[in-house]
């Protein structure tokens, strides 16, 4: 079995203390034990290497093995996501994770069922964070991918202005993912449509930023696996994977 991951704000010392949430979860779900190794991260790259010497009631007293840092790589991938409807999102959010994803984006796009407003919002932003944090975990993540704050339209255009290469997943497109030239380094932002697609004008708009509109495959894919499949063809030929 692969050695565990936990998040924790402290790394330095010879010896931590996993306590919060995370050592709860270690101590009375996981179980761990005295001699097992468990890996810490704050989650921006930074690793300890631990073995467990002391499992508490909701705590562990581990010692640090050996330190490092992972940087990360490039180029880095950004999924502007359109709002799914149900949990779809948070489905979306976790295969992304696993995947490698850098950065997801919600989007409220013209043609998403799905609307964050108000309290909703905030809450709906919360489980897409949460999801990210504990399928980083799950995938042995060190770098854990950033969910922002959702964007209108606008924001999605000046995302993918910015971008060192702008791409639309579009059912239309004549040009496939898989031959597409892609940089070294920079941002790729991929634009993940909701179940309505994307529309006329937002295709209009996006393409005035400098974004191509491009297609997976044969098959129209839902709006929460298209970005998983999108992510799989860049990493694949960035040498990510």
């Amino acid at each position: 079995m692969t050695v565990p991951v936990f998040l924790s704000d402290e790394l330095d010392g010879p010896e931590l203390v996993l306590g919060g949430p995370e050592g709860r979860h270690a101590a009375t779900v996981r179980r761990l034990r005295a001699g097992e190794r468990v890996d810490l991260t704050d989650g921006a790259g930074a690793v300890a290497e631990c073995v467990v010497r002391e499992v508490l009631k909701d705590s562990l007293r581990v010692e640090v093995l050996a330190r490092y840092e992972v940087a990360p790589s490039g180029p880095r991938l950004v999924v502007v996501q359109g709002l799914p409807k149900g949990d779809r999102g948070e489905l979306a959010v976790e295969m992304m994770t696993e995947a490698g994803v850098d950065v997801i984006v919600p989007w409220q796009a013209s043609r998403s069922i799905t609307q964050w407003k108000g309290d909703k919002a905030a809450k709906a932003l919360r489980r897409w964070q949460s999801t990210a944090r504990e399928a980083g975990k799950q995938a042995r993540r060190f770098h854990l991918p950033e969910v922002t704050e959702p964007v209108t339209t606008g924001g999605a255009v000046r995302l993918l202005a910015g971008a060192a290469l702008g791409l639309v997943l579009h059912e239309e497109a004549a040009e496939p993912l898989s031959q597409v030239t892609l940089p070294a380094d920079g941002d790729i932002v991929v634009v993940v449509g909701p179940e309505g697609g994307v529309s006329e004008r937002e295709v209009e708009e996006f393409r005035a930023a400098g974004a191509a509109t491009v297609r997976l495959g044969s098959t129209v894919l839902r709006t929460s696996t298209a970005g998983l499949a999108a992510a799989a063809v860049l990493l694949t030929r960035t040498g990510r994977w």
